[in-house]
């Protein structure tokens, strides 16, 4: 009898009876598979939080990987921006005054009406507002004339080498009988860069508010 017909001649109800051989490959064969079924309960379940922590760190991984890889592969171009930014950066600033350069600018401010044919009624320089790396120079002015020479004088402030912005801007009659003289107030703000001395100064200030500002009642 080949092996064939003896797997088929072995009742699966009496295993008692089979053949010896094929008694120890059943008990084998159980022992396997009861080996399995505890490796997979007892350990594999045990281990699969670690392995899923160790898979989301290993894509975690790549991404930095790709990531670092693309700005090394961009790094000129980085550094190229940068400087672009610098010298954009540095462009604007040397457009802000010093702290000595500041009274010839308000001089140039007043001298713009003037020289536009107003009349000026207020040139009131204001207390200056810092900031992070600049202050910032409010001027209250007051002028009487034209439209035409309201535009010259916003003109000739726009020319000037120094930024200088307007704000508030007021226009109204000045003289009822006069309907081309008209009044105009506005707020001139020019700015003027910090040295370094100024900027620590102003950091170790905002240091001293936080640390001595009262709590909240809790």
């Amino acid at each position: 009898m080949n092996l064939a017909e003896e797997l088929r001649s072995l009742d699966p109800r009496d295993p008692g009876r089979w053949p010896l051989p094929f008694r120890a490959g059943a008990v084998g064969l159980a022992f396997v598979v009861l080996a399995l079924g505890l490796i997979y309960f007892f350990v594999w379940n045990e281990q699969r939080p670690e392995l899923q922590r160790r898979k989301a760190e290993e894509q975690a991984l790549r991404q930095q990987f790709r990531d670092k890889h693309a700005k090394a592969v961009n790094l000129e171009v980085y550094k190229q921006q940068l400087k672009d930014i610098e010298r954009s950066f540095g462009a604007l600033l040397r457009q802000l005054p010093g702290k000595t350069e500041v009274p010839s600018l308000l001089v140039d401010i007043s001298q713009t009406g003037l020289g536009a044919g107003l009349q000026e009624k207020l040139f009131q320089p204001e207390p200056e507002q810092k900031k992070d790396f600049y202050a910032e120079l409010p001027i209250k002015i007051r002028l009487s004339g034209s439209y035409h020479q309201f535009g010259e004088f916003v003109s000739g402030i726009a020319a000037l080498p120094r930024i200088v912005t307007l704000h508030d801007i007021d226009i109204k009659p000045d003289n009822k009988d006069a309907y081309d003289q008209l009044s105009l107030e506005l707020t001139a703000k020019t700015y003027r860069y910090m040295d370094e001395n100024e900027i620590a100064a102003g950091e170790a200030d905002k240091k001293k508010d936080v640390t001595h500002r009262p709590k909240p009642a809790g």
